[in-house]
């Protein structure tokens, strides 16, 4: 695969605070897909194309998450232009989309051809014939207020012929035409294993081609791709990743060097290696969920307290560990170890154990990796639609093994970074060298000594949804079940001591005797703090006689209290806490 680049925009300067990669997809530009159908080239590619376009569309149009394709619009050129596909979305639509292919393969792949002029002027007409309707969709979306962040369009060619002699073809035509809203546009040449070559022109006519017919303010890119359902797919999966560009998605901040005070910034983009499997409805059959093991094992139907069978995995492939990407792996990984199921005995346990051992040491020793899949024979009724997922086997140090999930062709994005064979530039490399003097280094990374500060924003966090309690809240609620009043009894501001009821009668007969009781010191339920006077509770009957006594000692006239009847010494007894 290869990519002639005719014009790139002005990259911008964007100064300021750190910036995180937020990929919300709001720029994402609208698609349209132009086939050139023209014989004889067509019957060459048109089977490869429309099952292309087939697993693509299955795979667009089931994706959760942000909108990647926002609109989608498809054209094919043969012996005229024909719309097949006006502005849709994507997501939810694979039934049209799909029919729309199966008509792209109706297009008979014999007969004559115009003329290379004909053809042109059809290419033509065709991009500005998307231009106008993409005009009229936003409008209409803006009159039905409906605002939209998506105010540009990119167009792909797909065709057989010299990708050259294409794109000069668009340059001439559209040159004095309104492309304000053409963002990009793109020309993908399907070729065959033995054409590889024959077109490319001398570079001395393409700069005279790029001069005299460049369509300003618009990228024109040539892409010459194998002819391979994999190749055209991984094209079109270029759409779905974020196509922003107006800021940069990440800041690296190095330490300050040490002839320098200002810290050094690394401003850098952000790429997606791979569609999610969380995005996709069938998760739970491509492995995405490695976080506990309950989220691994197999659904099985049956009574729920019926353990679930183990998850079977087939190793189907040895991997040389330096030939493994990280960047194929994804989730979260789950420690391997010997079983220590009770359930075995002795004998069995120590066998397995051996043959565990045995495999790690191996693996250790040669530098190995496994590739393992889910077994089909024992697929649950979940799985029954044929969808499994891959795993790779690394060994440890320890009597231990780690699984992750790897990911298949189905997901994985296009990523063709180009392989360094030149130095970096002296003053830069000095540069980075001196920040990174400035920093510790660890021969043994330990996770403990990182902290996220995760306990205190979670407790922070709780206190503050919650409502607070008071200190020993059981106490308290005993007291002012105590301190309620007698149904029918006013309210006093103070609390008043209770008197036994005959002493009352005897009092009220002989008007004599002064019955005064000193007051008991009152005390709130609202207090923080608990006095030995409220742990006591209320004075009893028999404190009542004993002031009575001495108040009538005092006076001179001696009053004997009448003794209390067996009832209330059992009631003054239970007022006591």
């Amino acid at each position: 695969m290869a990519m002639d680049n005719r014009k790139r925009p002005a990259a911008s300067s964007n100064s300021g605070s750190v910036a995180f990669w937020s990929s919300s997809f709001r720029r994402q530009p609208a698609r349209v897909l132009i086939v050139e159908a023209l014989p004889p080239w067509w019957s060459e590619i048109s089977t490869v194309l429309c099952d292309a376009l087939d697993n693509f569309f299955s795979l667009a149009c089931n994706l959760d998450g942000p909108c990647r394709i926002p609109l989608l619009s498809l054209y094919a050129i043969s012996r005229q232009q024909e719309c097949l596909l006006p502005f849709v979305q994507v997501r939810g639509n694979l039934a049209r989309l799909h029919s729309c292919v199966e008509e792209l393969r109706s297009i008979p792949g014999e007969g004559c051809i115009r003329g290379a002029a004909r053809g042109g002027e059809l290419l033509r007409q065709t991009v500005l014939d998307s231009l106008q309707q993409f005009k009229q969709y936003i409008r209409h979306r803006s009159d039905g207020n409906q605002p939209s962040h998506n105010t540009s369009v990119e167009v792909t060619v797909v065709t057989s012929q010299p990708g050259q002699g294409i794109i000069g073809q668009c340059e001439t035509g559209l040159k004095d035409a309104d492309l304000v809203s053409l963002k990009r546009l793109l020309v993908v040449q399907i070729y065959s294993g033995g054409d590889w070559g024959q077109d490319a022109p001398s570079p001395d006519v393409t700069y005279t081609q790029s001069e005299e017919c460049l369509m300003l303010g618009t990228e024109v890119d040539l892409q010459r791709v194998e002819n391979s359902v994999f190749a055209v797919e991984s094209v079109l999966k270029s759409w779905l990743q974020e196509q922003g560009g107006d800021r940069e998605h990440l800041h690296l901040l190095l330490p300050s060097p040490m002839d320098s005070p200002i810290p050094v910034c690394v401003k850098c983009d952000m790429q997606e290696r791979l569609i999610s499997p969380a995005l996709i409805p069938l998760t739970p059959n491509l492995g995405v969920k490695t976080e506990s093991v309950r989220d691994f094992q197999s659904v099985a139907k049956g009574p729920a307290s019926q353990s679930p069978p183990p998850q079977r995995l087939k190793i189907i492939k040895v991997l040389r560990a330096e030939g493994v990407c990280e960047s194929v792996l994804y989730g979260l990984p789950l420690v391997i170890r010997p079983t220590t199921c009770w359930q075995l005995d002795w004998e069995e346990m120590e066998s397995n154990h051996n043959l565990f051992h045995a495999l790690c040491c191996t693996l250790r020793s040669r530098d190995f990796f496994l590739l393992l899949q889910v077994e089909p024979a024992q697929r649950s009724t979940a799985e029954s639609s044929g969808v499994y997922s891959h795993y790779v086997l690394q060994p440890s140090p320890s009597l231990t093994l780690l699984l992750k999930p790897v990911v298949s062709r189905e997901l994985l994005l296009p990523c063709h970074q180009p392989i360094l064979t030149q130095d970096p530039a002296p003053d830069a490399m000095q540069t980075v060298q001196s920040c990174l003097t400035q920093l510790d280094e660890e021969f043994v990374f330990n996770p403990l000594s990182l902290s996220t500060n995760l306990y205190q924003h979670l407790k922070s966090r709780g206190l503050l949804s919650q409502p607070r309690y008071p200190y020993r809240l059981q106490p308290t609620a005993v007291l002012r079940d105590q301190s309620q009043p007698a149904e029918g009894a006013k309210p006093t501001a103070g609390r008043q001591p209770r008197q036994p009821q005959n002493q009352s009668r005897q009092l009220g007969s002989n008007s004599k005797v002064r019955a005064t009781v000193a007051p008991m010191p009152s005390f709130s339920l609202h207090s923080s703090s608990f006095s030995s006077s409220s742990v006591l509770g209320p004075p009893s009957a028999k404190a009542s006689r004993l002031a009575l006594t001495l108040l009538s000692s005092s006076s001179g006239k001696s009053h004997r209290a009448p003794a209390p009847s067996r009832q209330e010494e059992d009631n003054d007894d239970s007022m006591i806490i």
